[in-house]
């Protein structure tokens, strides 16, 4: 079934954020109806395929493969603080000589400064090195979701006086 160019563009804006309501609005829904809107056009079979399509050929476009990916998530979840350091004495430096790309792939920042600490002659270099690793925990509940060792549970409750008011409309509705 083919789709307008009004819903290619919620297609093509969806796939910049994957935020509906927002892909709504810049493809000229009205922003006072743009959540409902976003809701049926994100319901549409047409419009759902159509995204899909997008995204199979933007993953083979950017060479994006689920391996890829879950083996990116590992390396940030298995990442460990002793692959980027050494003992000097008592104390814990950062070494990365012998990170290779693998083990960097999960740093996400190294920030290195240089000052000096004290004054006149009593003044010394110092350097104050940063290492920060991607959010190991984010990526091994990823990885687990993607694995399916994690199964979502939603729970529903209902207050007894709309669980008695259901009862009795459908009591209405079978007698009727």
């Amino acid at each position: 079934m083919a789709i307008t160019d009004k819903q290619e563009r919620f297609v093509q804006e969806y796939l910049v954020d994957l935020n509906a309501t927002q892909a709504a609005i810049r493809a000229g829904y009205s922003a006072a109806t743009a959540g409902s809107a976003a809701a049926k056009l994100m319901a549409n079979k047409a419009i759902r395929a159509r995204i899909e399509q997008r995204q199979i050929t933007i993953a083979a476009d950017l060479d994006v493969t689920v391996k890829k990916i879950i083996t990116e998530l590992a390396k940030i979840g298995f990442a460990n603080m002793e692959d980027y350091t050494r003992l000097v004495g008592d104390e814990r430096v950062i070494d990365l000589t012998s990170a290779d790309r693998d083990k960097l792939a999960a740093v996400t920042e190294l920030t290195v400064e240089d000052y000096k600490e004290g004054r006149g002659e009593d003044a010394r270099d110092v350097r104050r090195v940063k290492l920060k690793l991607g959010d190991k925990r984010a990526a091994l509940v990823d990885l687990g979701k993607h694995l399916g060792m994690f199964k979502e549970r939603v729970e529903h409750s209902v207050s007894e006086d709309f669980a008695a008011a259901l009862i009795r409309a459908r009591s209405r509705a079978r007698s009727s």
